[in-house]
């Protein structure tokens, strides 16, 4: 089948793909199964940023309750996204050998651990359930691009947008409500009764991979080792640009994340609690823009426009900040919708532009590390920046600079295909 940009099947089954002997299965799967394992996934979905922005809203609450200074502080919001990077290709790695399905188990487990950890009272565990929960999330940051690659490419924009949205919806859903179960319940109590979420995901996961599993007996798991010499090397280019878009995405979503309201009260003079709630559209809007891309693809708009519009809207903010300040809403609502489609765009090329399951993996892994390397280190870089300059106009410059990189990056890659994918289901 031919892709939206024009790549064709060439007729492998590709790793977990569905040769002739494959149909049987692939069409029952669409016109059932596929529907509980979504449901499913999207629920993995929502443990994978929720359990994070969880801690934002009572992390003074913390602090005091343990008895923590600012340094130890940061390293709790810090920890995680190191942890993606650095745990990613290991990440990918078991993933390969245990299969996803075996793998978001393990991955929910962690989660629940290492959020129970976090809350139960000292530092120590507090430092050792945050590595633990990032570890789970790592692992299903890695399991659900191949699913959607293997079980849902016909559908990926749509499975992955989705799966976007979930994931931010989980984000608003954790930093709406902590305050409010802190109040009633104490800060241990509101941080780990965010476990159910993973807990209700493992119970309905669990049934929906074994159903995954079951499916793909017997199926063949990978390709020809020729095959899989050629596309690898065809692949490697569009894993780089993919990979620096990655990079400058996750730079500048955690950079903004950190220092968008102290932006916005030191260039705007607003009082801490108005600055705060003019950054919150940065994070709310992402639910939209994942739905963005989608509805631009079915619309047969092109790999290629659907990116750029996204990146331009993603360049709206640093660029009102630092030239037309009065209109900082206007930013925040378009680079918050772009944010949540950037994400989407740039892992529906990963499934659409993988000619097998294998290759899905380790683009992702690439991807992945790459991004999330810079995404821990943005924050510190543009607060260093800031520092040393005295003004917020050099670190928005160089957040601007960091973001036109993604959009050319992107634009590469979001051209024609120079490899064949897989059949799509």
């Amino acid at each position: 089948m031919s892709s939206p940009a024009g790549g064709t099947g060439d007729g492998g089954t590709g790793d977990g793909g569905t040769g002739d002997g494959g149909t049987d299965r692939a069409t029952a799967f669409a016109a059932g199964a596929g529907g509980l394992v979504l449901a499913a996934l999207l629920l993995v979905a929502l443990n994978l940023r929720a359990p994070l922005t969880a801690l934002a809203p009572v992390i003074d609450q913390v602090a005091a309750g343990l008895g923590m200074s600012s340094a130890g502080v940061a390293l709790l919001t810090s920890i995680p996204v190191l942890t993606f990077a650095v745990c990613t290709p290991a990440s990918a790695v078991l993933v390969g050998r245990w299969g996803p399905e075996r793998a978001l188990v393990v991955g929910l487990l962690a989660i629940l651990v290492g959020t129970l950890l976090r809350s139960s009272g000292s530092v120590g565990a507090a430092l050792v359930g945050t590595a633990v929960l990032g570890i789970g999330i790592t692992l299903g940051n890695v399991s659900v691009p191949v699913i959607i690659t293997r079980d849902f490419r016909r559908r990926a924009a749509g499975v992955t947008g989705a799966y976007t949205a979930t994931m931010n919806a989980g984000s608003t859903l954790t930093t709406v409500f902590t305050v409010p179960l802190a109040v009633a319940f104490g800060w241990q109590w509101a941080l780990a009764g965010w476990g159910v979420l993973a807990a209700v995901a493992l119970v309905a996961w669990v049934p929906a991979g074994r159903s995954l599993s079951r499916r793909h007996d017997g199926v063949p798991t990978s390709d020809t080792r020729a095959q899989e010499r050629q596309r690898a090397t065809a692949q490697r280019g569009l894993a780089v640009l993919l990979a620096i878009a990655f990079a400058g995405h996750t730079a500048g979503y955690y950079a903004m994340s950190t220092w968008l309201p102290t932006i916005l009260a030191d260039r705007l003079g607003f009082d801490a609690a108005t600055a705060g709630s003019g950054a919150a559209p940065f994070q709310l809007a992402a639910v939209v823009g994942a739905f963005l891309v989608p509805l631009g693809l079915a619309g047969r708009l092109s790999e290629r426009t659907v990116a750029t519009v996204q990146c331009v809207l993603w360049l709206t903010l640093p660029v009102a900040l630092l030239l037309v300040p009065q209109l900082w809403w206007v930013g925040v609502c378009l680079a918050g919708a772009a944010q949540g489609g950037i994400f989407a765009v740039i892992f529906t090329l990963v499934a659409r532009r993988s000619p097998s399951v294998a290759t899905a993996r380790r683009t992702s892994a690439v991807v992945q590390t790459g991004g999330y390397a810079c995404g821990a280190t943005a924050p510190i870089a543009l607060g260093a920046v800031y520092e040393a300059t005295g003004g917020w106009t050099a670190p928005l410059a160089l957040l601007t600079a960091l973001l036109v990189a993604m959009t050319v990056a992107l634009w590469m890659a979001a051209g024609p295909p120079r490899v064949a994918t897989a059949p799509s289901r």
